[in-house]
């Protein structure tokens, strides 16, 4: 048994998600020819970089949340992973580029997955989403990603993020905590060594 699958197991992720997973594989390949969706050097490792990747913060989503927005999701990830993987989400989608948001139906169609795509800038459309958590996979800088989202967190002091990030996870933190107040918690990444999930809450401006 692979790494991969005994991840997928040990979330309890039966056959019929696992199939839709492999679909939107296929899929992220066979559109991969046109669009550069992900970086060309991942895909050989793609089930492991891209998908585990994204399904690792899946039981660290809090129980309450049912609302959930990906900024700047590119080809997925990893909002619409945990949109196959817990359908009971409300997953939203944000992306700029029209080609990827074509991709991102696409497969909600081929994987009868429902989630709604944003083909607009976070800034644009973020607020009126109005989320439980936020998430975001390489994106920006901590700093920048909590600037794009002041509205969000200055409407639900509640609100919760989960960012997938990678050695400089750390410096990240140091760098926003001078503009704004947060409580945070470090989690190791089941698929790169170095990388880190950032788990905020409780933020507001300083």
């Amino acid at each position: 048994m692979s790494e991969s699958q005994e991840f997928f197991n040990s979330i309890h992720v039966s056959r019929e998600t696992i199939s839709r997973l492999e679909i939107y594989l296929a899929q992220l390949v066979k559109w991969q020819r046109a669009i550069n969706l992900v970086s060309p050097k991942t895909l050989p490792d793609a089930w492991n970089r891209h998908f585990v990747d994204s399904a690792q913060i899946l039981p660290l989503i809090p129980k309450h949340v049912k609302k959930i927005a990906d900024l700047g999701c590119g080809a997925g990830f990893p909002g619409l992973v945990l949109a196959i993987l817990d359908p009971s989400l409300d997953v939203h989608l944000v992306e700029s580029d029209e080609k990827k948001c074509q991709f991102l139906k696409h497969v909600s169609r081929e994987t009868n997955c429902a989630l709604t795509v944003y083909n607009e800038r976070i800034e644009s459309c973020v607020d009126n989403i109005k989320p439980d958590l936020i998430t975001a996979r390489a994106l920006a800088s901590l700093d920048k990603l909590l600037s794009y989202t002041r509205g969000c967190f200055e409407a639900n002091p509640s609100l919760e993020f989960l960012f997938l990030k990678g050695e400089r996870a750390e410096e990240e933190i140091k760098e926003a905590l001078k503009n704004y107040k947060f409580d945070y918690r470090l989690y190791p990444s089941e698929t790169e060594e170095n990388a880190r999930i950032v788990h905020l809450s409780n933020v507001s401006n300083l």
